[in-house]
């Protein structure tokens, strides 16, 4: 299947124990072997949008490619008196799991939709096969973009259009590349709370414990995919996950912070790999 090729996305919305209603798209077979994909920060399931048309069949293999906008994110419920702690939002996606009855599922996050892919794989192992990790930073300490106002957003919300783009800008680095307005609006479609929040959140969990010393005990396949010209996280930082037994870390030639949105069949090549041993 091409990129242009379209596939028949299912919308639902599912409602936890809690009370929190999540927006969940799914792919593909539902017998096949399911790939969960988890967003990064000011973003949703539609940042993985031009990627999964490449995961649902791959030549005589077929995926179940789930979906799923995190609390205070795209079409999810954004109340101000939600937790939006890493920890938290695993738990949620765990729970979606088992409302949509899947088992196991190879778990793919990007920037950090990985940090929640990781907190996930710590608490509920039984529902994570393995992991990828696309240009999701190990530690505070590879970060390098300019703080903003200490991640808590513009001052003024909703932010303005030029705003927003400059937030947007060390998130890609391919040369021409134009962000999808499409994906500015899940920045406006947030509030000034969930986003300072979701920011804090992660911040907390990578000061707490650095990804590659959480991952290194779980015992769990990892591939890292970075692009080598990331303007977010420190490209070199992806060897830090060579301390996790039998990891696969690759660098990106000419891609920046998302190459799932810059060159998704970069991406889909060694991530359909990677599924066809350890999905």
């Amino acid at each position: 299947m091409t990129a242009s090729e379209k596939t028949t996305t299912a919308l639902s919305a599912v409602t936890l124990d809690d009370g929190d209603t999540l927006r969940v798209c799914q792919d593909g077979p539902r017998d096949a072997p399911v790939l969960l994909l988890i967003h990064g920060s000011a973003s949703s399931a539609r940042s993985w949008d031009a990627l999964v048309p490449l995961l649902v069949r791959d030549g005589a293999r077929a995926h179940r490619v789930v979906r799923v906008d995190l609390l205070g994110h795209g079409g999810s419920d954004k109340p101000d008196d939600g937790s939006y702690a890493i920890p938290d939002q695993a738990r949620r996606v765990g729970g979606v799991l088992d409302r949509l009855g899947v088992g196991r599922a190879m778990v793919v996050g990007h920037s950090s939709g990985g940090v929640t892919a990781t907190a996930l794989a710590e608490l509920r192992p039984d529902r994570v096969s393995a992991l990828v990790l696309v240009n999701t930073g190990p530690g505070l300490g590879a970060f390098i973009a300019p703080e903003t106002q200490d991640s808590a957003g513009p001052l003024r919300w909703p932010p303005t259009d030029e705003q927003i783009r400059q937030l947007a800008s060390t998130g890609f680095s391919r040369p021409g590349y134009r962000v999808p307005d499409a994906l500015l609006d899940e920045v406006r479609a947030m509030t000034a709370h969930t986003f300072a929040a979701t920011m804090r959140g992660t911040r907390a969990y990578l000061a707490e414990r650095a990804l590659p010393e959480r991952l290194a005990v779980l015992g769990k396949p990892l591939l890292v995919l970075f692009g080598a010209d990331d303007r977010r996280w420190r490209s070199s930082s992806a060897a830090d996950y060579h301390v996790v037994p039998g990891a696969r870390v690759e660098l990106l030639a000419g891609l920046g912070h998302s190459p799932i949105l810059e060159d998704p069949p970069r991406v889909a090549g060694p991530l359909l790999d990677f599924a066809a041993l350890h999905g």
